[in-house]
């Protein structure tokens, strides 16, 4: 992985020769702007949110104040949501109004529509694409799932504006995403290993790019990729817009956000350190290894008598998710399995099936504890414990508000490894 980005040029920016654009959009609503100190500050502390940073715009507390064209609206009204979220309340303002973004919130936290939907105006208020134009859009994220759930975002919302867009990413065949960029894609959402491959053979280009988002930035980090996304990033123009999200805001963000933004503007959602939802019942039960299949049994059957319920089971090991699968569908339950041997195609319709009810079961490894939005899981089960208290707090985040978690542990593992539970 080191050596990729290594063919791509260093590219000299003269900002005074290049085109200019418009990344300011946002205009207070008069029910915004009349409220007072008192009730913006009573508000950002009902919602756990902090601010931080000049000049940072009071948070909207309905969808019209954030001031969308109604072609955005429209798209949002008709998804049935009846409030923003806490990041979105704030988030929208900052976004919209051009400046540099750093965003702090959980999983599940409705982050991807923040910064969605003021790309979204950005686009509309840019010059269309000429032939061999790269996008105006960059969403920059870890994984393929991410990266997959965000462009069914973008899609949604951007249809009536018939925004293009685009999903690259590794493990799978080269042709389709050769074929969309050179068609040419308003928003391209890529992970960055794929992305320099494609930048290197020059398949595409980051010229128009005016508004680059990284998601999971933390994640990112995590798994290695802060050499490709600083290489990817010196090929963006200096002066664009730069929205930085993160469940956490460790060192290593935090120098990413000092480097690559400008005077940006911070909105933090409960708590820097990671911890775990406050609003899921989080059960362990200790046993002997041999006892967890059977006690595993007998949660599915108290759990699933529900049709609307929906377990996802996380193991340890690729091995054990297909053991467990396989244990599971001889007894008789609607079980598929989801990990990082199995093929794009062949995860893609698991998840779907799982989405849809048709498999209310899947088993996953950590690969589908981050970025996968599925709607209304009920249950967690931890079939083995996390390697780390991040994976334990992403699991958790898999499930909904009141949602349930279950952790199986071994006697061997006890005391040491439950001081995870010191984040709950």
């Amino acid at each position: 992985m080191s050596n990729l980005g290594a063919g791509l040029k260093t590219q000299s920016w003269d900002p005074s020769t290049l085109p200019k654009f418009e990344k300011s959009f946002y205009k207070e609503d008069p029910a915004v702007t009349a409220r007072t100190a008192a009730e913006i500050e009573a508000f950002r502390a009902e919602k756990q949110m902090r601010v931080q940073g000049r000049d940072v715009p009071k948070p909207v507390i309905t969808f019209d104040e954030a001031g969308f064209p109604s072609y955005v609206m429209n798209e949002v009204k008709a998804q049935g949501f009846s409030a923003p979220t806490a990041i979105q309340s704030q988030g929208w303002p900052m976004a919209l109004s051009g400046r540099d973004v750093v965003g702090i919130a959980e999983t599940g936290s409705g982050k991807t529509l923040t910064y969605c939907l003021p790309a979204i105006v950005h686009i509309n208020a840019q010059p269309l694409l000429a032939p061999g134009d790269g996008p105006i859009v960059l969403v920059l994220a870890p994984t393929r799932e991410l990266a997959v759930q965000i462009q069914q975002e973008v899609a949604k919302f951007g249809k009536s504006s018939r925004i293009r867009n685009t999903c690259v990413y590794g493990g799978v065949p080269k042709g389709p995403q050769v074929r969309d960029l050179a068609r040419g894609v308003e928003v391209l959402i890529a992970t960055p290993g794929r992305l320099i491959d494609m930048l290197e053979s020059g398949k595409t280009n980051l010229r128009r790019v005016t508004y680059l988002v990284l998601d999971e930035a933390d994640r990112m980090l995590d798994m290695g990729f802060e050499p490709q996304i600083r290489k990817i990033l010196s090929q963006i123009r200096p002066d664009r817009q730069t929205c930085m999200w993160s469940a956490t805001w460790p060192k290593e963000v935090r120098q990413l956000a000092s480097d690559f933004q400008n005077d940006f503007i911070q909105v933090n959602i409960g708590s820097l350190e990671l911890s775990a939802n406050h609003n899921i019942q989080q059960i362990v039960e200790i046993m002997m290894d041999y006892d967890k299949r059977d006690r595993l049994i007998k949660h599915l059957e108290k759990v699933m008598d529900d049709k609307n319920s929906k377990c996802l089971i996380f193991t340890g090991t690729k091995r054990t998710a297909d053991e467990i699968t396989r244990f599971l569908r001889q007894d008789g339950w609607p079980c598929l399995a989801i990990h990082g041997d199995k093929q794009q195609n062949e995860r893609d319709w698991v998840l779907n099936e799982f989405k849809t009810g048709k498999s209310p079961i899947m088993v996953a490894t950590d690969v589908a504890s981050r970025g996968i939005d599925v709607r209304n899981i009920t249950h967690v089960i931890n079939f083995d414990y996390p390697n780390n208290s991040e994976d334990y707090v992403h699991r958790i985040g898999r499930t909904g508000r009141g949602g349930e978690l279950l952790l199986l542990s071994s006697l061997q593992m006890m005391p040491s490894r439950l001081r995870i539970f010191s984040l709950s």
